[in-house]
C-alpha cells in the first residue's frame, strides 16, 4: 500500500532570499545544492522551483550579498558555486530578526481561540 505524501510547500517571495543565504552560511555551495539542502533541511516540506533559485541567485549576487564563481563541480561538470559576502551576512541577520518577529505574530493570530 503506497503512502499519500503531502505536496511540497511553495517558497514565500522573499523568504526564499533569506533561505539562501542561510545555507551559504554554512559554505559556498552551487544552485543545486542549495535547493536540496533547503529541502533536506525543510524535512523535505519546501520545495525549491528552480526558475525561482536562479533569479534569486543572481539578484543577491548583484545587490552584493553574495558572490558567485565558475568551478568544476565533484560531477567533473563546470558549475557555478556561490558564496555568502560581508554584506550578505549583515543582511541575513537583519532579515532572520524580522522573519522571527513575524512568525512569532502570525503564531499568535493563528493560536485556537
Amino acid at each position: 500500500m503506497a503512502t499519500r505524501q503531502e505536496p511540497k510547500l511553495d517558497l514565500l517571495q522573499g523568504t526564499l532570499d533569506m533561505m539562501v543565504m542561510r545555507t551559504l552560511q554554512s559554505g559556498r555551495a552551487n544552485g543545486y545544492e542549495i535547493a536540496r539542502a533547503i529541502e533536506r533541511l525543510s524535512d523535505d516540506v519546501l520545495a525549491v522551483d528552480h526558475g525561482s533559485l536562479y533569479p534569486a541567485l543572481h539578484r543577491l549576487e548583484k545587490n552584493g550579498l553574495v558572490a558567485g564563481k565558475w568551478e568544476i563541480s565533484s560531477t567533473n561538470r563546470r558549475a557555478r558555486y556561490y558564496r555568502l559576502t560581508a554584506a550578505g551576512r549583515k543582511r541575513l541577520t537583519q532579515e532572520h530578526s524580522k522573519w522571527e518577529q513575524m512568525a512569532a505574530a502570525i503564531t499568535r493570530v493563528m493560536r485556537p481561540a
